[in-house]
C-alpha cells in the first residue's frame, strides 16, 4: 500500500497531497469506489454538496473500516446555499449525509454563483463561524481568483486555508498560484490532467516512455512537483491505483520544465473562469 504524502495548509493542518476526487461519480457508485479508494491507500477524499454523492461518499468511508482520525474530508457550498441561514443549514447537512460529525475542509464551491446575490464575504463569514463551532475544522475556497481573496481580506476575515482552482500543464493559473503562495494559501488543482486532454500530448508521452510510467502518473507528478494538492477520480481499481502510484514517479528538472512549457493560458482551459462566469440577474 502507497501512503498520501502531506502536505500542510495555510493555517498548519495538514492535508493528503492526493486525495480520492468523487466529482460527477453517482451516489450509488460511490460507496464501493470511496471503499476502494481507501484500501488501495488514499487518506483524503473529495466530494460536494453539488455533486449530489455525499450519502454514498460517507456509507463509503464507514464501510472502509479505517478510523476516522486517520482520513480527511473535503465538501464544499453548493451555490444555492450562500445566504448566512442556508450556509449553515447546509454544512449541518452535509454531515448527516456523510455520517460524520466534522468536516476536516470546507469550500466555498463557487465565489459569486448565478444562483446566490449573498456578498462573498457574508457566506465567508459563515464558515468561520463553522470553524469555531468544531464542525470543520480547515475552511477554504474552490475557484477563488486574487479579486475574490482580497475581497475575504479587505473584510478583516481570516483567509482561506486552501484555495481549489482548475489547474493543469495546459492552465497553469500562475496569477492564482503566484496570488496564493504570496499569501500563505495552499494551491490544490481540480482537473489536473485537463479532464484527460492532456494525457495524449506528445510531450507528456514522451517523458511517460523516458521515466516508464503512464501519462496520467507523470501529469500527477508534475503537480507534485509543483507543491499542488490534487484529487484526481478515477473509476476502477486499477485507475485508483494508478493515480497513487504518481506518488512514486520521479521526474528530472529539464521533463518538468517541458512540461512547464505546454501552458496555454486562458485557451486551455475545460471549465468557466469564475471571475466571468454568469452571476445572479445577468442576461
Amino acid at each position: 500500500m502507497i501512503s498520501s504524502g502531506i502536505v500542510v495548509m495555510g493555517d498548519g493542518h495538514a492535508i493528503p497531497q492526493i486525495g480520492f476526487g468523487t466529482y460527477k461519480i453517482p451516489d450509488a457508485d460511490a460507496a464501493p469506489l470511496v471503499a476502494t479508494a481507501i484500501e488501495v491507500g488514499y487518506r483524503h477524499v473529495d466530494t460536494a454538496q453539488m455533486y449530489g454523492n455525499e450519502v454514498g461518499v460517507g456509507r463509503g468511508i464507514a464501510d472502509s473500516g479505517v478510523a476516522r482520525d486517520e482520513l480527511f474530508v473535503t465538501s464544499k457550498l453548493d451555490n444555492p446555499n450562500h445566504a448566512p441561514g442556508t450556509a449553515r443549514a447546509s454544512i449541518e447537512r452535509s454531515l448527516e449525509d456523510l455520517g460524520l460529525d466534522r468536516l476536516d475542509l470546507f469550500l466555498i464551491h463557487w465565489p459569486y454563483p448565478a444562483d446566490s446575490t449573498t456578498p462573498l464575504a457574508e457566506t465567508w463569514q459563515v464558515l468561520v463561524d463553522a470553524r469555531a463551532a468544531g464542525l470543520v475544522t480547515s475552511i477554504g475556497m474552490s475557484n477563488g481568483q486574487p479579486e475574490h481573496l482580497r475581497e475575504i481580506q479587505d473584510a478583516g476575515l481570516p483567509l482561506p486555508a486552501l484555495d481549489q482552482a482548475e489547474i493543469h500543464p495546459y492552465l497553469q493559473n500562475q496569477e492564482v498560484v503566484d496570488f496564493c503562495r504570496a499569501e500563505g494559501i495552499t494551491v490544490q488543482a481540480w482537473s489536473p490532467i485537463a479532464r484527460g486532454r492532456v494525457l495524449t500530448d506528445p510531450v507528456v508521452e514522451a517523458v511517460a516512455a523516458e521515466v516508464g510510467a503512464s501519462p496520467a502518473q507523470v501529469v500527477l507528478a508534475w503537480h507534485v512537483g509543483r507543491d499542488h494538492v490534487i484529487i484526481p477520480k478515477a473509476s476502477s481499481r486499477k485507475r485508483i491505483e494508478e493515480n497513487l502510484g504518481a506518488l512514486q514517479v520521479e521526474l528530472t528538472a529539464e521533463q518538468a520544465a517541458r512540461i512547464d512549457a505546454l501552458d496555454q493560458g486562458e485557451a486551455g482551459r475545460t471549465g468557466m473562469h469564475p471571475s466571468t462566469m454568469k452571476r445572479y440577474g445577468e442576461e
